[in-house]
């Protein structure tokens, strides 16, 4: 499986060398679900009303207003689902589909992520790829049945891999139980501090370094 920027490969051609170079190969499409990045060629097309506070740590990047999803930013999110439906992707990946846990500018609630995020899953559904939801570990129980794996990054380093690790309410072994797969990434911790127990979950961990190029550790095989 390869999951690689959506804009970056609108084009088709990534898509088509990744798939060609190994047959069965997954290629997943990543896209920013809860933010507006102003270097996106879509970016002027979010209306003010929906711009929350800048993303903490990331410059140009700021929190939208969930709860609009059935208006201009519904039809933005549609269109970037189409964009990565043309290019060939199997799945996609929408990425900071957690905002109710951060300051964002908006009073956003825990309910309003579920339906933002379910409304989400199901557009994915429409046209014919995968999704995978990222991160926000608090609402697996309720999202497990609308998201067919999970990407999660450093979810070892914060001790919240697992439904043990957060009092028996919610963990990824949740998505592995259910037959789903869980994709996962480490950047500061050593191999031997998590891969054993990445692959006693039946997780698919890799350490890479946070620039995300192409060095990469496989804890499969350790």
């Amino acid at each position: 499986m390869y999951d690689i920027d959506g804009f970056e490969a609108k084009s088709g051609a990534i898509v088509k060398e990744l798939k060609a170079d190994k047959p069965g190969r997954g290629v997943v499409c990543y896209i920013s679900a809860g933010s507006r990045e102003d270097w996106r060629p879509d970016a002027a097309k979010f209306p003010a009303s929906v711009l929350g506070k800048e993303v903490d740590g990331w410059k140009g990047e700021r929190w939208l207003d969930i709860r609009q999803y059935d208006g201009p930013l519904g039809d933005i999110m549609k269109a970037r689902l189409d964009m990565c439906k043309a290019a060939g992707f199997d799945a996609v990946e929408p990425d900071l589909v957690d905002g109710f846990e951060s300051d964002t500018g908006f009073p956003l609630k825990a309910s309003d992520q579920l339906a933002y995020n379910t409304w989400f899953a199901n557009e994915t559904h429409k046209r014919g790829m995968s999704v995978a939801l990222k991160n926000d570990i608090e609402q697996i129980p309720q999202l497990l049945p609308y998201f067919d794996f999970a990407v999660n990054e450093e979810c070892w380093s914060n001790s919240e891999c697992t439904t043990a690790q957060n009092g028996g309410d919610h963990g990824y072994d949740q998505f592995v139980k259910a037959g789903k797969a869980v994709f996962q990434v480490e950047y500061d911790l050593a191999t031997s501090k998590f891969c054993a127990r990445s692959n006693a979950q039946n997780f698919n961990s890799l350490l890479k370094d946070l620039d995300l190029t192409a060095k990469r550790t496989a804890c499969r095989g350790r």
